[in-house]
C-alpha cells in the first residue's frame, strides 16, 4: 500500500480555491451549499472546498493534513478518499436542510476523524491543551457540536459553525471505520 499524500493534495486544492474565492467576486456563491443545491447538485461536492475566511481554511487544513495523513496510512489512499468525499457529501445532504448556506471541509474532516476513532481509538493526540486518546477527544468534539446544535434549534446559536455537518460527518465516518475494521479483522 503506497502512501500518496492525498490529504496534502486536497489541502493544495483548497488553497487554490480559496485564492479564487478571494480574487473573483461571486465565485463562492456559485459553489456553496444553499437552497439551489437540489437543482445544482455539484454544490454538495464543491462546497467542501470553499472556506469562509483564512482562519477557517487554516484550521481545516491542519486537521485534514494531520488526521487525513494518519487515516491514509492506516487504510490506504483510495479508501481515505472514499471516506473524505462520501462523508462530506452526506454531511452536506443533511446540512442543506437546516442552514441557509454553508461551506467548508468540516463534514469531511469529521468523517475522517470518525473513521480514525473507530480504527485507532487509543491513539494519543494533543487536544484541548492535553494529551488524550482520540476517542476521548472525539467525545468532547461531539459534545461541543451537540451543544451547538441545541443552541441552533433553540434559536440561540453560539456562532455560525455547522455543528450538524460536524456531527453528521463524524457519524458517517464511524460507520466507515466500523466497516474497514471488520474487513481488516477478516483479513488477519
Amino acid at each position: 500500500m503506497k502512501f500518496r499524500f492525498y490529504a496534502f493534495k486536497l489541502a493544495g486544492i483548497m488553497i487554490l480555491i480559496f485564492l479564487l474565492q478571494f480574487f473573483f467576486f461571486g465565485f463562492t456563491e456559485l459553489f456553496l451549499l444553499n437552497e439551489n443545491s437540489w437543482s445544482e447538485p455539484w454544490r454538495f461536492l464543491s462546497s467542501i472546498f470553499l472556506h469562509g475566511d483564512l482562519g477557517h481554511l487554516v484550521y481545516n487544513l491542519f486537521a485534514l493534513i494531520l488526521f487525513g495523513s494518519i487515516l491514509e496510512k492506516v487504510i490506504g489512499g483510495s479508501k481515505f478518499l472514499r471516506v473524505f468525499f462520501i462523508t462530506g457529501i452526506l454531511a452536506n445532504l443533511i446540512s442543506v436542510n437546516f442552514y441557509g448556506s454553508s461551506l467548508g471541509a468540516s463534514g469531511s474532516i469529521f468523517g475522517v476523524i470518525g473513521a480514525l476513532i473507530f480504527l485507532k481509538p487509543m491513539m494519543i493526540i494533543w487536544a484541548f491543551s492535553l494529551p488524550m486518546p482520540l476517542f476521548v477527544a472525539g467525545i468532547i468534539w461531539a459534545a461541543g457540536d451537540f451543544l451547538g446544535a441545541i443552541g441552533f434549534f433553540t434559536g440561540n446559536p453560539i456562532d455560525n459553525t455547522g455543528n450538524l455537518a460536524h456531527l453528521a460527518g463524524m457519524f458517517f465516518g464511524l460507520i466507515f471505520g466500523s466497516l474497514y475494521k471488520k474487513r481488516k479483522g477478516r483479513n488477519h
